[in-house]
């Protein structure tokens, strides 16, 4: 559960990063920080998500 609030910390500061890149118009970063918010929103996501799925259903990994 706490990798996937790490993960959802470092999604926020990348969207951050995307705001802030598009007053600059920096195109290159837009994209690295864009990808990196998707990729790390989503890894979040779904490490909580699976988190909670096992503590419902009772296993252990």
């Amino acid at each position: 559960m706490v990798l996937g609030i790490m993960f959802f910390f470092v999604a926020i500061l990348s969207a951050i990063a995307v705001f802030r890149e598009l007053k600059r118009r920096n195109v290159l970063a837009i994209l690295f920080a864009g990808a990196s918010a998707a990729v790390f929103g989503w890894f979040s996501v779904m490490t909580i998500y699976s988190e909670i799925m096992n503590m419902l259903s009772g296993t252990t990994h």
